[in-house]
Formats: C-alpha cells, structure tokens, sequence
C-alpha cells in the first residue's frame, strides 16, 4: 500500500471514530483531511458508501433511541429537499467560497458553546419548530452540495436537549437516509462505480472504527460528548477553512 493510500486509511478510521463515537463529523473530517491527498470529487464516492455501512449498522443496533418524531417531522422533510437542491446546483455554484461561509458559521458556534461548557451552562432554550425546519434545510443543502451537513445540523439540535445516546441515534439515522439516496445518485452519473475498488479496500476499517466509538460512548459521560462534539465542530470548521479544503 502506497503512502498516500495508508494515510487516507488513518484519516478514514480517525473520522469513523468520531462518528461512532458522536454521531456525526465522518464525512466532513475524512473529506477535509484527505483533500490533501485527491480532488474532493473523487474523494466522495469512497467516503459516502463507507459511511452508508456505518450509519447502516448504528441505526439498526440503536434504532429504539431514535426520536423518531423529530426526525419524520421536522429533520427529514428539510434534509431531503435541501439535499436534493444542492445536488442539482452543485455544478452552478462556487463550493470553496460556501465551505469558507459554513467554515466560518460552525468556527462560531462552535466556539460559543465550548465557552458555555466550560462555564457551566445549561443548552439554551427550546428551538421554535420554523427554525429548526429552516436550519435543517440549510443543513440539506451543505450536505448535498459536499457531504458535510453535519455541523450546521447538530447546531439546529443544540437545544433540543437529547441526550448523548439519543442524539447519536437521531443523527445517523439521518446520514443513513441522505448518504443512501447520493450514493444512489453517484451510481446514475457514473461516479461510484470506479470508486467500489477503494471502498472495498477501506471497509475492513469500519469495524475497528466502530468498536473504538462505542467504548469511547460509553465511556465519557454526558458533558464530556457534549464537549467532544464541539471540539469536532472547532476541527470541522477550521478544516473547512483550510486551503487544501476550498480546492
């Protein structure tokens, strides 16, 4: 295996991680670091069906802690539409100056939440449900303009109060759903099929992926997950920041 191949190995089995262990961050942390190795547009098709599988199999292993009634009824309807409309706006938009603009909303975010954290605040009160469907939509539309919708969603649920478990379950669930119907979408315009030989060499990394995440769930208590998303979210957007990240 060639240097490059190895580390797009690390970088797949560090973002796996994160997502078994928070529920979100695979695809933007593994798309961002291993920009520095390919073109995002090949880097998606490999990505997208890994995190299918692993979505996949924490839906069905955690599906009685999925609140389905704020998924069907305010995340999903948005998701979808806002997925569908970036796909087809992809090839009229700029993708380096919106990453610049979400890279800056999440490093804001972000930063605000640790600092409650840390100051030992509560979450903020409940979100009305218009905003949560408007943030879900604008999730929709990053993920389906470059498979990273997960910062912006897991801001639209900052103050739903799920906890740690119930969060996780919620949100793959979501990147199970979107991740299947671009997958599907890849395969009509010919993009997944050259990628299935690397998907193929980087599943037996899942597994391991997984085990890690779920022992370090179980592990943390509620604060610190809390703690570590953030901390994703700082990562996610300074990577998305990143000159390698707005090629």
């Amino acid at each position: 295996m060639s240097a490059p191949a190895f580390a797009l190995g690390a970088f797949i089995l560090l973002a796996y991680t994160l997502e078994a262990l928070t529920g979100f961050g695979s695809v933007v942390v593994a798309l961002s670091l291993g920009a520095l190795l390919m073109p995002v547009d090949r880097l998606l098709p490999i990505l997208l069906p890994l995190n299918v599988a692993l979505s996949g199999y924490l839906v069905c292993r955690h599906h009685r802690l999925i609140d389905t009634r704020l998924l069907f009824g305010s995340l999903l309807p948005g998701l979808l539409l806002g997925t569908l409309v970036g796909y087809l706006l992809l090839p009229w938009l700029d993708p380096a100056l919106l990453k610049r603009g979400l890279g800056l909303l999440i490093l804001w975010f972000a930063a605000r939440e640790i600092r409650q954290l840390l100051a030992g605040n509560a979450p903020s009160g409940h979100t009305p449900g218009w905003v949560l469907r408007l943030a879900s939509t604008a999730a929709g539309i990053c993920h389906g303009l470059f498979a990273s919708g997960g910062p912006l969603l897991v801001y639209a649920l900052a103050s739903q109060r799920l906890d740690k478990s119930r969060l996780r379950a919620t949100l793959v669930s979501v990147w199970f759903s979107l991740n299947s119907l671009l997958s599907l979408a890849f395969l009509h315009d010919g993009r997944l099929l050259p990628a299935l030989p690397r998907v193929l060499a980087y599943a037996p990394l899942l597994p391991l992926g997984l085990w890690l995440g779920e022992r370090l769930h179980q592990r943390f208590a509620e604060r610190q997950v809390r703690f570590a998303i953030h901390a994703l979210l700082l990562l996610s957007g300074t990577l998305l920041l990143s000159p390698w990240s707005l090629t």
